[in-house]
């Protein structure tokens, strides 16, 4: 009787193989599903160009301004006059609404112009994110009472340096990663 019972058992190299199979087959047909899943919540090809540009400066005289986008953004570049300079030099920290620097470059120390603008031998420069800190409206350049931004939307006010002095914004403009790669042109992003 005890040798009826072992012809019916199965052979244990065939149980081993169909256990392996059906493993490998499972494990592939859900790598299969998965992925697409997971590699479509990469960036896409566009996203990824818009990472960083490079803007061309060269033309910018001192005075003027221009906004270029970035990542569905608009940024501001300016280069600003030597009056312009000494008045946003000239601007304590206790007078500001908000004193941090707000400026991806440094690890934001006070709101300073040199804090605020390209760096040394470059301070005529501010190149900064053209949302209002209030709601995100895009203010107007060269305008308000300290001829920087001006947010018509609800009336706040910043200086040549981008810093909010008057006004709903509770923060200063923010100041994306950047650098000049040569004299003319600037990397941001």
């Amino acid at each position: 009787m005890s040798a009826a019972k072992t012809d019916t058992l199965p052979d244990p190299s065939k149980r081993d193989f169909l256990y392996i199979t059906t493993g490998t087959a499972g494990a592939v047909g859900t790598a299969s599903f998965v992925w697409p899943l997971i590699d479509q919540m990469n960036p896409d090809a566009s996203t990824l160009a818009l990472a960083s540009i490079e803007v061309d400066v060269s033309s910018i005289e001192p005075g003027q301004a221009i906004t270029v986008q970035w990542r569905g953004k608009p940024v501001f570049i300016r280069n600003r006059t030597d009056k312009e300079l000494e008045e946003a030099r000239n601007v304590s920290i206790a007078e500001l609404k908000d004193p941090s620097s707000r400026n991806d470059n440094l690890d934001n120390g006070d709101a300073t112009d040199i804090n605020r603008s390209a760096g040394e031998g470059k301070e005529n420069w501010i190149v900064m994110i053209g949302s209002c800190t209030h709601l995100g409206c895009i203010p107007v350049g060269l305008a308000g009472e300290y001829n920087g931004w001006f947010c018509p939307c609800h009336g706040s006010h910043y200086d040549t340096a981008g810093r909010i002095r008057k006004g709903p914004a509770p923060e200063n403009l923010a100041i994306p990663k950047f650098q000049f790669i040569n004299e003319t042109n600037i990397k941001i992003g």
